[in-house]
């Protein structure tokens, strides 16, 4: 009776461990996809806003890639690219008007927090959650642009 019951709770035990592994890789996977910016539902001060942006993620536990493409308020392509890992370092982008790096880290309740950096300081911070139904990731800009202007973007995406 006793080795049953042993044996039944480490079963559980171990149950609970891989719920727990998978609900957190399932939170990181919620802002993998292809998300096109909903032009209607974003504000962008100072302005002015891309004519249209989709975006590429991939992310696990581990890592966070983008791949942005899309066209500026003038028309001219916009490119953004960048692979980062979630320790804090800097790591290389390209395409970003003010910034050469960025860094990543994951927040409680499944966001991510991108800080937009150059020469190592820190410029623009960028918060992003996926809503419950996973239809919709909402990135919250906060910092200064190139003219030290105040930025404060709410750019909100629809999944593809």
């Amino acid at each position: 009776m006793m080795r049953t019951r042993s044996i039944a709770f480490a079963i559980a035990a171990l149950l609970l461990v891989a719920l727990t592994a998978y609900v957190s890789t399932a939170a990181a996977d919620d802002m993998s996809g292809t998300w096109k910016m909903n032009s209607a539902k974003s504000k962008f001060s100072p302005g002015p806003a891309p004519k249209e942006l989709t975006v590429k993620i991939e992310a696990d536990e581990n890592h966070f890639k983008i791949n942005a493409d899309g066209t500026n308020d003038d028309g001219t392509p916009l490119h953004v690219a960048y692979d980062a890992k979630f320790d804090g370092k800097d790591y290389p982008a390209t395409g970003l008007a003010n910034a050469d790096s960025v860094s990543v880290k994951r927040l409680k309740g499944g966001g991510i927090e991108s800080q937009q950096k150059k020469g190592g300081q820190v410029l623009i911070t960028v918060t992003s959650v996926v809503s419950k139904d996973g239809k919709t990731r909402t990135s919250t800009w906060k910092g200064k642009d190139a003219q030290g202007r105040d930025i404060n973007n709410v750019v909100v995406f629809d999944k593809q």
